[in-house]
């Protein structure tokens, strides 16, 4: 028996494998363990990252926890309402990021503990037998065919695994194995300056939000977390880092511009950083994906790196169980890519734009910059621009999967996140809205019950999916209603008046919801077999639909 035998312990079996067990792949393997799928999280580490990185959450974000049960495990180490104030070497604040919005049903921007949140979505796979991770396992190589991917794998003995997989998941960071071995490029720039991050227990300043100050002296920043924890991050010049180490005395020197007592800490952790903004070439190898920081790095002035990549969990998860499960062709994982890598190409610009006015040192730039913001803070469209966060760019998909019934039309909600308001259910709680729409798709539509204009071949489509189809009535209607509903349809009542009013704003009455609660497409409600159909095609569904459009002239009601 020659060596490598000897040391091949066994050989395990998986629909997916996710290799990385960071946000992005235990926020993807919990989704994909709710669906039954069997699932393996390989990860180098002996245990899950306890440090804190990322400090800044999203309401995208924090829907997206919501989606996989875990929101309120996660909202204790949580600041909602984290403002971000930029302010002039001389104590001006010359732009205050304020947004006050809920339209997807949590708070804008969020402070939080990563090591946190990370560990209520690993004890969130607890729920799901399937789901096995695997710490102390490093992926050594992996190779592709028609049928699936077989995997190399060491553990922390250096015993060999083989693992058989139908699809892998890289979520390895942006040093990426997974990322490497497919040879995909990782183009992009990194800065030249490096910046020490100083994280601190028993918070010495005690004030609220996140401050960016930008001193021509030198720039840092300053941010309030959740349980007493204070964030300083400060640029580095030439000579301060010897490697990634910075001397006790540099470290005091700095935290001495900001608090009285620099000796007086509870120090977590100082290290030193580069900012780097890359994006690799494509996220799809054949049965081989990659998420999160494996397929985009970003400067950290937005805090978008971590709400990327869980918006990449977000948008592939649901793609993923559909193909694993049969219920459509592995050609729904090429859309993947092509609705993710626009937006995060774009959160990468972003994140470059806001590095270039916040840290320069050249005092005539300087001046430039604080002149300009003074004189555009009086123009109220402006400050609204930065107050309320209009700068991000949201998630708009044109192509993917999606129908636009009508083209391509910038004023059109398909491609984009719908809204969460407050809704009344037929027992009389009020709720999150997407607490009443589930994990899977659904229709949701005003006033009306479209399964009166459905065909067999729709209802069996979507039953199949396992939708759920919601009509929205006025709070004033719910009791009448709901003993007089189709048995097929839930009900629910606009509690805050925010679904009449986006459904007055659209001439299109049913919409049709993806899993990530993005619109994939609006109809009126004679027109349900043929979105259906022309949903079905993009979708790649195994199970398509003939639709012919003079056998829906004239429906039969379902009652």
């Amino acid at each position: 028996m020659d060596m490598q035998n000897h040391l091949l312990e066994s050989e395990t079996h998986a629909d997916v494998v996710i290799v990385g067990a960071g946000p992005v792949g235990l926020l993807t393997a919990n989704y994909l363990g709710a669906e039954g799928i069997k699932v393996v999280v390989l990860e180098s580490f002996d245990e899950l990252i306890d440090y804190p990185r990322g400090v800044g959450m999203d309401d995208e974000c924090l829907r997206s926890f919501q989606a996989v049960g875990l929101a309120e495990a996660v909202l204790p180490h949580t600041t909602p309402n984290q403002w971000m104030r930029f302010i002039t070497g001389k104590g001006r604040c010359f732009a205050s990021i304020e947004p006050r919005t809920d339209d997807f049903g949590w708070p804008r921007r969020n402070a939080f503990i990563q090591p946190l949140a990370d560990q209520v979505l690993f004890e969130g796979l607890a729920r799901y037998p399937n789901v096995a991770v695997k710490f102390s396992h490093t992926l050594e190589s992996f190779v592709q065919d028609d049928g699936g991917v077989t995997l190399q794998v060491t553990d922390g003995a250096g015993k060999t695994l083989r693992i058989r997989s139908q699809y892998v998941i890289g979520c390895d960071g942006g040093r990426s194995t997974v990322r490497k071995t497919l040879n995909i490029p990782f183009e992009g720039e990194t800065d030249s300056n490096r910046w020490i991050v100083i994280d601190l227990r028993n918070d010495p300043l005690g004030t609220p939000n996140a401050y960016m100050h930008c001193d021509p002296s030198r720039p840092y920043v300053s941010i309030a977390l959740p349980h007493g924890i204070r964030r300083f991050e400060f640029m580095l010049f030439e000579g301060e880092a010897q490697g990634d180490v910075v001397s006790p005395e540099t470290l005091r020197v700095m935290l001495a511009k900001v608090i009285p007592h620099p000796e007086r800490v509870d120090m977590i952790r100082a290290r030193v950083y580069t900012h780097n903004a890359r994006l690799a070439g494509r996220f799809r190898e054949r049965r081989v994906l990659l998420a999160g920081d494996a397929a985009h790095i970003m400067p950290v002035w937005q805090g978008q790196g971590y709400n990327s990549g869980m918006r990449d969990a977000t948008n592939l998860a649901w793609k993923m169980a559909l193909v694993v499960r049969g219920l459509a062709d592995a050609r729904l994982l090429d859309t993947y890519g092509e609705e993710r890598r626009e937006h995060a190409a774009a959160m990468i610009s972003l994140s470059l734009t806001a590095g270039k006015i916040f840290s320069p040192t050249n005092p005539a730039v300087v001046a430039l910059r604080d002149g300009l913001t003074w004189l555009l803070n009086y123009i109220p469209p402006v400050k609204r621009y930065f107050v309320e966060m209009r700068f991000k760019p949201m998630p708009r998909y044109r192509t993917g999967a999606l129908v636009y019934a009508d083209g391509v039309d910038a004023s059109s909600p398909v491609g984009r996140m719908f809204i969460q308001p407050q809704v009344t259910t037929a027992d009389g709680r009020t709720v999150k809205l997407d607490d009443v729409l589930g994990s899977s798709f659904s229709i949701i539509c005003w006033g009306i019950d479209p399964v009166y204009w459905m065909s067999d071949a729709t209802r069996d489509f979507w039953n199949n999916l396992g939708a759920k189809i919601i009509s929205v009535r006025p709070t004033t209607q719910l009791a009448y209603e709901v003993e007089r509903h189709s048995p097929d349809l839930t009900l629910i009542a606009d509690a805050q008046g925010r679904l009449k009013e986006w459904f007055g704003s659209h001439p299109s009455s049913v919409v049709f919801l993806r899993p990530d609660r993005f619109v994939a497409a609006m109809c009126k409600p004679q027109q349900v077999d043929a979105t259906t159909a022309a949903l079905a095609a993009v979708l790649h569904a195994k199970k398509g639909i003939e639709h012919e459009s003079s056998k829906v002239a004239m429906p039969v009601p379902h009652r």
